[in-house]
C-alpha cells in the first residue's frame, strides 16, 4: 500500500512541477495562424513592424502561429485587452501556452521558448482600492467559510460547469456530476496553487469567475451570444463577434464573416417531409462549403454532415419535426480546432426552435446561376472529361488526365470509381466502379484497320456536362498513324472540345475504333480541325493489363444516326476529377 501511495504521489508531484514550469515559462498572446510557412512569415514581419515581442511557432496541427510574449499571465491579459482595444491585433486573439507551440520559425534562428518571461510593453491597469473595514469584502478577500457559503448558492449546472472547466484546464479527470467530493476539492486546490492562490480547495467568487473566464476564453474571443431569428424560428448561441447576418435565401439564413477569422454559418429552416430531408442531405454535400472528406450520417428524421479540406472545416445538422426541417451549418478555418470545437458544442447544445419557418420565397430576387443553390456555390470538379463503358461490369476507359492526382473520381457526379490501370505514355486510364454497374450499352471494339477518309463520330461531353448528355461530333480518318508516324495513334479530321477527350470513336457501323485523346501537352497547338485518337490495339493492351476483356465487334452494316446516338448515349459517361 505504501509503495502504491509513493508512486501516485510521485506522479502527482511530477505533474504539478510540470504545471508550475509552464507558468514560470510564461504565456503568449496568439494573434494569428496561417496554413503555410511563407504566409506566416509575411504576417509575422507585418506584425513585427508595428508591435514588439513578435514570435512565430509551428503548431501541432501543422499550421503556423504568430504570437507575442512570453509574459506573466496578468501581463498577458493586459496586453490582450489593450491591443484589442487599440485594434492592433484581431478581436479573436487569445491566451496560448508554450506546450501548444513547436519549432520556432520567427525571428529566423531564434529559440526563446525556455528563456523566461519578459516585461509587458503596456502599462498595468491601476489597482482598485482595498475595501474599507465594515464594507462587503471583494471576492478575492473571501474566507474559506464565505467561499463555501457562496458555493452553496450554485445551481447543479453551475457546479458541473466548474468541474468541466477544471477538466479542460487539466486539473480534474473524474465524472462531471456536480458533486464536490474529495477529488474535486483536490483539483480546486491544485488549480489555486497553480494560479498563485492559497490552496483551500474551495474556490472564491473571483476564482470561480477566473476559472470560467479562462475556460470560456475561446467563446469570449468570438463574441458568443444568444441569437434568436424569428423568421427562421431558430434560437441558439452564435459567434456574432466574427460573423453577422447577411441575407435570407430560402431555405437558408446566411451569415457572413465580419473579421479576419473568415467563419461562416447558415441557419436551415423550411417546411418538408422525409423525402425533402433526404434531398437536402444530398444537396448539402454538393456545396463548396462542405468539403468531401468527413463523416456523413442520415438516420431516421435527422442527419449530420462533417467536412474537412481546402482550408476549412464544416459541420451541418438538420432534423425533421412536425413537418419542419430546422438546422444549421458552421464553417470554420482549419488550424483552429480547439476553439471551433467549443463554438460548435455551444451551438449544438443551445439549439432550439419555434413554430415559425422561413418563407419559401425569401431571396427569390437574388442572383440566379446554375452553379448556385440558394446563394451557395455548388462544388465543381477540378476537371471533367468523357469516358465509355468497356465491359458489362462497368469498367470505364478514359484519358489519364481525368484520373491524375484526384482526391475522388466519379461518374456523372455520384458513382465513385478507382483507377485500375494507367498508361501514362499513351495517356489512357481504366477505371473500375466501387459497385458493379449495369451499362445500357458496352463498347464493341473493331480491330480492323480503318480506311483513310472513312467517316467517324466521337461521343463526348463537349461542354463538360453543361448540356446533361453527350453530343456526337462527326469527322473522318486523316491518317492511321500519329503526327510523328507512330503506331497506336490515329489522326482525325475532327474539331473536338477538351471535354470530348476520353470519348469513344465510332465507325459508321457503330463499332468503337478508338478513343479520343486530349490535345498534346508539350507546347504544340494543333489546328482546330485536328484531333488524335488511340487505336483499338493499344486500348485492348491497356484493358488486358487492367484485367478487363473488351467485347469484339460483330460484322454489321452501316447504322442510322439515331441508332448511333442511342448507343453512344448508353455507353458514354462523364468522368469528374475532384480535389
Amino acid at each position: 500500500m505504501t509503495r502504491v501511495f509513493t508512486v501516485i504521489t510521485f506522479f502527482f508531484l511530477f505533474g504539478l512541477r510540470a504545471a508550475f514550469a509552464q507558468q514560470d515559462a510564461g504565456v503568449w498572446v496568439q494573434i494569428e495562424a496561417q496554413p503555410s510557412l511563407r504566409e506566416a512569415q509575411e504576417r509575422a514581419q507585418a506584425y513585427a513592424n508595428a508591435l514588439p515581442d513578435v514570435n512565430g511557432f509551428r503548431l501541432n496541427s501543422g499550421w503556423y502561429a504568430i504570437v507575442i510574449g512570453p509574459y506573466l499571465r496578468d501581463d498577458a491579459e493586459q496586453v490582450l485587452r489593450v491591443y484589442r482595444a487599440e485594434r492592433q491585433i484581431p478581436s479573436d486573439s487569445f491566451i496560448a501556452f508554450s506546450n501548444a507551440l513547436g519549432q520556432q520559425f520567427w525571428p529566423v534562428g531564434a529559440n526563446i521558448l525556455d528563456r523566461g518571461v519578459i516585461n509587458a510593453p503596456v502599462q498595468p491597469e491601476p489597482q482598485q482600492e482595498q475595501p474599507q473595514a465594515g464594507l462587503t469584502p471583494q471576492a478575492s478577500d473571501e474566507s474559506r467559510a464565505q467561499a463555501l457559503q457562496g458555493e452553496r448558492l450554485l445551481t447543479a449546472q453551475e457546479r458541473k460547469d466548474l468541474q468541466t472547466a477544471l477538466q479542460a484546464a487539466g486539473f480534474y479527470d473524474s465524472t462531471i456530476d456536480g458533486a464536490f467530493g474529495q477529488g474535486t476539492r483536490r483539483s480546486m486546490g491544485d488549480w489555486q496553487r497553480f494560479n498563485g492562490f492559497e490552496a483551500t480547495g474551495v474556490l472564491t467568487t473571483l476564482q470561480r469567475k477566473t476559472l470560467l473566464d479562462d475556460y470560456n476564453a475561446p467563446l469570449i474571443s468570438v463574441g458568443m451570444v444568444r441569437y434568436s431569428d424569428p423568421q427562421a424560428g431558430i434560437t441558439l448561441d452564435m459567434p456574432l463577434g466574427v460573423l453577422g447576418l447577411d441575407r435570407y435565401e430560402a431555405p437558408f439564413a446566411h451569415f457572413k464573416p465580419t473579421s479576419d477569422l473568415d467563419a461562416k454559418a447558415l441557419l436551415i429552416s423550411q417546411e418538408g417531409s422525409p423525402a425533402t430531408l433526404r434531398a437536402l442531405y444530398q444537396v448539402m454535400q454538393s456545396l463548396e462549403i462542405i468539403p468531401l472528406e468527413g463523416e456523413r450520417d442520415l438516420r431516421g428524421n435527422s442527419f449530420t454532415i462533417e467536412g474537412r479540406g481546402n482550408g476549412i472545416v464544416s459541420f451541418t445538422q438538420a432534423a425533421l419535426k412536425d413537418g419542419q426541417i430546422k438546422g444549421f451549418t458552421l464553417v470554420w478555418p482549419e488550424g483552429d480546432d480547439a476553439r471551433r470545437a467549443r463554438v460548435l458544442a455551444a451551438m449544438r447544445v443551445s439549439f432550439t426552435t419555434t413554430d415559425a419557418v422561413l418563407d419559401a420565397g425569401a431571396g427569390a430576387d437574388a442572383e440566379q446561376r446554375i452553379d448556385l443553390m440558394s446563394g451557395l456555390q455548388i462544388r465543381k470538379p477540378r476537371l471533367s472529361r468523357s469516358g465509355f463503358f468497356a465491359d458489362a461490369s462497368g469498367a470505364v476507359l478514359t484519358v489519364a488526365e481525368a484520373a491524375d492526382s484526384c482526391t475522388r473520381i466519379t461518374l456523372d457526379n455520384d458513382q465513385e470509381v478507382q483507377v485500375a490501370w494507367q498508361d501514362a505514355a499513351l495517356g489512357v486510364a481504366v477505371l473500375r466502379p466501387s459497385q458493379t454497374l449495369v451499362p445500357i450499352s458496352v463498347a464493341e471494339f473493331n480491330t480492323d484497320q480503318p480506311r483513310i477518309q472513312s467517316q467517324v463520330a466521337v461521343s463526348g461531353f463537349s461542354y463538360e456536362g453543361a448540356l446533361g448528355a453527350p453530343t456526337l461530333t462527326f469527322g473522318e480518318i486523316a491518317d492511321i498513324r500519329g503526327l510523328n508516324g507512330e503506331d497506336g495513334v490515329k489522326r482525325l479530321a475532327l474539331a473536338a472540345q477538351p471535354g470530348d477527350a476520353g470519348g469513344p470513336v465510332f465507325d459508321d457501323s457503330g463499332s468503337v475504333i478508338g478513343m479520343l485523346l486530349p490535345a498534346p501537352s508539350d507546347g504544340r497547338a494543333l489546328p482546330g480541325s485536328v484531333s488524335l485518337a488511340a487505336n483499338v490495339e493499344r486500348l485492348t493492351e491497356v484493358l488486358t493489363k487492367a484485367g478487363v476483356s473488351g467485347q469484339p465487334a460483330q460484322a454489321s452494316a452501316q447504322i442510322s444516326p439515331n441508332e448511333l446516338s442511342r448507343r453512344a448515349n448508353g455507353m458514354t459517361v462523364l468522368v469528374h476529377c475532384w480535389d
